[in-house]
């Protein structure tokens, strides 16, 4: 798979896991900083479903950058987290984080990864994604361990744990796409930088 010379991408996400998936596809793409406020789209959208604010979000990001290149296409990406019908956002601090986990020991939640794609300052395209996380019932040590190994990194991702690490010992189970969990639905997207000529048919 390669990218095109008539199209450039920007992926407006300062996530390593999104840039690592997208590099490992094959997609040539510059990524920048989108520089939204999260939390006032969050207050402002409190009608939206974790789905569709995941998707909302991901098309402020999208927008923010495409306004300042329109003739690029531009890639917005993010993640919400749906937990007891409610959302849940990054840990503050570790001791949100341990209550946080414990709250889901032996539960489910959910994991929704919105996409969106602009171009000229309009959004063209959309999508979203689930996964259903099963957290299996650990120990109170394994907890305790857990969060000394991990530390401060687990209060920049929503639910306190990276797939890719050591949070995958949390889990029992995950019903859905592994690159969703990792908040960029690959296969919906690949399909739609091919339709519009970003990467090679």
């Amino acid at each position: 798979m390669t990218t095109t010379d008539k199209e450039r991408l920007i992926l407006a996400s300062r996530s390593a896991a999104r840039r690592s998936l997208l590099t490992q596809a094959g997609v040539q793409y510059s990524a920048t900083d989108a520089g939204v406020d999260e939390d006032a789209i969050k207050d402002a959208s409190g009608h939206l479903s974790p789905a569709e604010l995941a998707v909302e979000l991901a098309a402020a990001k999208a927008l923010a950058v495409s306004r300042g290149d329109p003739e690029a296409w531009v890639l917005g990406a993010d993640q919400t987290l749906e937990f007891d019908r409610g959302l849940i956002s990054k840990a503050a601090t570790l001791e949100e984080a341990r209550a946080r986990l414990a709250a889901m020991r032996g539960r489910s939640h959910y994991l929704h990864s919105g996409l969106a794609l602009a171009r000229n300052g309009s959004v063209v395209w959309s999508s979203v994604d689930t996964a259903t996380m099963k957290v299996r019932a650990f120990s109170d040590a394994f907890l305790q361990t857990y969060l000394q190994k991990e530390g401060d990194a687990l209060l920049s991702v929503v639910g306190s744990y990276r797939l890719e690490g050591l949070g995958s010992q949390l889990f029992e189970a995950v019903e859905g796409d592994y690159f969703t969990v990792l908040g960029l639905p690959l296969w919906p997207l690949m399909n739609e930088l091919r339709r519009v000529g970003v990467i090679s048919q």
